[in-house]
């Protein structure tokens, strides 16, 4: 039974900083690409930074130079530093498999309870 427990997430100032984890579990991830993902209210889930088996990572624009994706393979855990957080960033945040279409094909789906940010200004 595979699982994705994200945390990390909170209320902070625009401006500040967070470390969102991810950490998985019922099977290993260290050959996949991870990816990042987000959720506002009223908006659909969209993309926020890939980080691929050996390391390599990609970024959305709006958050590009701002939040940096990691992971851990050792732990089978991904992470997301987020820096110079803006209101716009306030979402559910959740971890999975990239690219998405992998979300359905391997994992039937699944989607974690993911972690809130809020960002005030």
């Amino acid at each position: 039974q595979v699982q994705l427990v994200e945390s990390g997430g909170g209320l902070v100032q625009a401006g500040g900083s967070l470390r969102l984890s991810c950490a998985a579990s019922g099977r290993t991830f260290s050959n996949y690409a991870l990816a990042w993902y987000r959720q506002a209210p009223g908006k659909q889930r969209e993309w926020v930074a890939t980080i691929t088996s050996d390391g390599n990572t990609d970024y959305a624009d709006s958050v590009k130079g701002r939040f940096t994706i990691s992971r851990d393979n050792a732990k089978n855990t991904v992470f997301l530093q987020m820096s110079s957080l803006k209101p716009e960033d306030s979402a559910v945040y959740y971890c999975n498999l990239w690219p998405i279409k992998l979300v359905v094909t391997i994992l039937r789906n699944y989607w974690g309870q993911g972690t809130q940010v809020t960002v005030s200004s």
